[in-house]
């Protein structure tokens, strides 16, 4: 039997907004952000979903992401997410994409969370929605701190390496699989799949989808994630999450060693 899986974009494609930006208002009040910074978090989210990310504001969002978090505590962040990501995430999400990632598991299809964010944000992301794996950015960490330097940047064609490299672990036909998302600086990711699908697509997406055919779905409807899982399917996602989790740091650990 064939094995596949199914890759998520996660921002404006799974959830509403930036998965990296959510939750300002949150390390604001943990003592992380000042009151200056959080506008401009804000302005930058408003930028983010009304305009896109392509890869002039995706590399922005680096450079910011980069120097907002350095000297922050690592173990505060974690807390702070794992307090607050029920009320931050659970509005958020969007409901076809949680009835397709149900479909996909249900014919037997792991699911595949793959994400610029960090890995402390996605990972229990992941673990809410009830997702198999999450491919995630990695921050570099020193004495408990973000130092600041991203030690891997899941977007572009990195993406899509870090797919393959998953699919050759996990044994996924890549030519039988399937891929989401809304922007067109993830064309690596959806071009390494059998059946990519286009989802709210920016200027550049729809281009591309119009080009290769590529199907093209809208994504409308945010709810509330607590209200559409049921109670066995919640506590199974954290359980599958505990394994989510660490795919982004196998990633990482794989580069290290290749590169040593």
């Amino acid at each position: 039997m064939t094995r596949a899986a199914a890759f998520f974009d996660l921002d404006k494609t799974v959830i509403a907004k930036s998965s990296a930006l959510a939750f300002t208002k949150q390390f604001q009040a943990g003592g992380l952000l000042s009151r200056t910074t959080l506008i401009r978090t804000a302005y930058s989210q408003f930028v983010y979903v009304m305009a896109g990310a392509d890869h002039e504001q995706m590399q922005k969002m680096r450079q910011f992401m980069s120097l907002l978090v350095t000297g922050w505590d690592v173990e505060t962040v974690r807390t702070i997410v794992a307090d607050t990501l029920h009320h931050t995430v659970d509005p958020l999400v969007y409901a076809e994409a949680l009835a397709l990632i149900r479909e996909h598991q249900e014919a037997g299809r792991e699911v595949v969370i793959v994400s610029a964010s960090g890995s402390e944000v996605v990972g229990p992301i992941g673990e809410l929605l009830g997702v198999d794996h999450v491919i995630a950015s990695r921050l570099e960490e020193k004495d408990g701190k973000y130092t600041g330097e991203i030690e891997f940047w899941a977007y572009g064609s990195t993406k899509a390496d870090a797919m393959r490299e998953l699919a050759a672990s996990r044994g996924y036909d890549l030519g039988a699989s399937y891929a989401y998302s809304d922007s067109g600086t993830d064309e690596p990711m959806l071009a390494a799949v059998g059946h990519p699908y286009a989802v709210n697509p920016d200027k550049d997406l729809r281009r591309i989808a119009l080009e290769r055919d590529w199907p093209t779905l809208v994504f409308t409807r945010p709810v509330r994630l607590r209200d559409h899982l049921p109670s066995n399917r919640a506590l199974a996602g954290l359980a599958i999450g505990a394994g989510a989790a660490t795919v982004a740091l196998w990633w990482t650990g794989r580069r290290n060693r290749d590169r040593a």
